[in-house]
């Protein structure tokens, strides 16, 4: 062993790192990639924190390193992927770990279309190595961005009655604990801690391993097609959301339309999506141009989205484009330039009710007909809404924390405000206060990702009824608090800060 192995980490791990990172059976130290400098921030930039230490582990020996040093050094570790969470869930002053270098398959099931890959595995790596199988994800969101631990800690879901969130493609897991242990979970081992890590937070360990359903390979036709927003309002209980197996749809408040997307599996060749306007950088630059006038000139708001949706699809009711692609190419899309997102998941037969009040504050709400105790003076908002679906009724078990309506299907409601060049638009946070208020009064649960800005912890504990074993198991599985990031002892943990972590900072600040 060599007493000064990783000498110049020394400043943040003292002595122990050349202790513990040494390795008796390959007569090596341990590696720990590690950077001081490292800037952090959100993919929309809307938060920034500086880590005292990057680690980039590439295998688990280093990822139990990092772990065993943190506690017993007194730090906390929070775990990053993409950084596509547009809140400060993944913001620490402490240790930001990263699993980039840790996505590779570690096993093949090829009788069970299972694939077991390291938990840093990108959706779009995770994708492409399912396709060179003949495989493909059963359902999606709508980028393959994030790391595979990152989309199911937070409950990322697609579009469709016929699915549930991504975690329903998840049969099993391990996760290493602050202790260093690592602990193989499934709906038949560790069944608790299966459930609750499934939407984690990062608050429970770090999920290392992820067992992966596929399904046979599949393309998608889809189309889209104009449609005035009040005559979907009308066929809401009708097929409207049953008639397809993915279908969305992106309501546009200025316009008085909506787009309507639907998708079905098809044997039919390939055949390339239309061109999109905004798509191009021409497009793209004078639609972000238009939106950052508009924030010093909010009235201009309306016009710049009536135009916009002009040049996007069409005036007149009907078709708006259709293509035949991969499944993977089908169900994402371009999210375009930074924004602000804030998600609701409400009861899917109250998204009308949801629609016609927003609509009506939007408009100017004379005689406060929606209900809203917020004035929309001087709110303009961005296009569209985005109106999704799912039914994790059809999953065995929810997650614990699954924000989804617990009896029926759930509509999700995402009001997004771009942020053109970095400019958050004017008056954003009464616009988001109104839209919480509202989706709280319809029984909604904000998705965990997002911006939400008038949840409190109490609201939380009452909107889940299983947060109390949630806390309680991660409080068993994390006695050092070494996972208790900032962000969920605000949000769901409370301030106390009586952990074994805090005991062995105070006593290292007594030596």
């Amino acid at each position: 062993m060599d007493p000064g192995a990783h000498r110049e980490f020394r400043k943040y791990t003292g002595d122990a790192i050349s202790t513990l990172s040494w390795d008796a059976n390959t007569g090596t130290h341990i590696p720990f990639r590690a950077s001081v400098s490292h800037k952090h921030h959100t993919w929309a930039k809307t938060h920034f924190s500086n880590p005292e230490l990057f680690l980039q582990p590439r295998t688990e020996k280093e990822i139990r390193l990092i772990v065993n040093l943190a506690r017993q050094c007194g730090k906390r570790i929070v775990v990053v992927g993409s950084g596509h969470s547009p809140n400060d869930l993944t913001c620490t002053s402490s240790w930001m770990v990263n699993l980039d270098g840790f996505s590779s398959i570690a096993l093949e099931n090829s009788r069970e279309l299972q694939l077991e890959v390291e938990a840093g595995i990108r959706l779009y790596q995770l994708a492409n190595e399912l396709e060179k199988r003949g495989w493909a994800m059963p359902n999606l969101g709508s980028i393959t961005a994030q790391s595979i631990a990152g989309a199911i800690a937070t409950n990322t879901h697609g579009s469709s009655l016929m699915h549930g969130t991504l975690s329903q493609a998840v049969v099993g897991l391990t996760i290493m604990l602050s202790s260093g242990e690592s602990l193989r979970c499934s709906a038949m081992e560790n069944e608790d801690l299966y459930h609750a890590a499934l939407v984690s937070l990062g608050g429970l360990g770090i999920i290392t391993h992820i067992v992966f359903q596929a399904v046979p390979a599949f393309n998608l036709a889809w189309k889209q097609e104009v449609v005035k927003t009040p005559r979907i309002l009308d066929n809401w209980k009708t097929d409207l959301w049953t008639r397809s197996e993915f279908i969305r749809m992106w309501w546009f408040p200025y316009s008085g339309r909506s787009i309507v997307w639907s998708a079905n599996r098809t044997e039919e060749p390939l055949r390339e999506r239309p061109h999109s306007w905004y798509g191009g950088w021409l497009g793209r630059f004078s639609y972000e141009l238009a939106l950052y006038f508009s924030t010093w000139f909010p009235w201009l708001t309306p016009i710049v989205e009536r135009y916009v949706f002009s040049m996007q699809y069409r005036w007149e009711e009907g078709p708006a484009g259709s293509a035949v692609q991969k499944s993977q190419d089908a169900l994402t899309m371009d999210c375009l330039f930074p924004q602000l997102v804030n998600e609701w998941a409400i009861p899917l037969e109250k998204g009308p009710e949801a629609i016609q009040r927003l609509q009506t504050w939007l408009d100017g709400d004379k005689g406060n007909k929606s209900g809203i105790p917020f004035s929309p003076k001087g709110i303009y908002v961005h296009a569209p809404i985005e109106v999704r679906v799912a039914d994790t009724t059809v999953q065995a078990e929810k997650p614990w924390l699954d924000q989804s309506c617990q009896t029926g299907p759930t509509l999700y409601l995402n009001a997004t405000l771009y942020r053109p060049f970095l400019k958050n638009p004017p008056e954003w946070e009464r616009y988001y206060n109104a839209f919480e208020w509202l989706m709280k009064d319809l029984g909604g649960r904000p998705h965990w990702a997002k911006n939400f800005i008038s949840t409190s912890r109490e609201e939380f504990w009452g909107m889940y009824p299983k947060m109390k074993d949630w806390v309680e198991l991660r409080d068993a599985v994390d006695p050092h608090g070494m996972f208790a990031n900032d962000w969920l002892k605000r949000n769901l943990l409370g301030d106390e800060d009586d952990t074994e972590l805090t005991q062995i900072k105070e006593q290292i600040g007594k030596t």
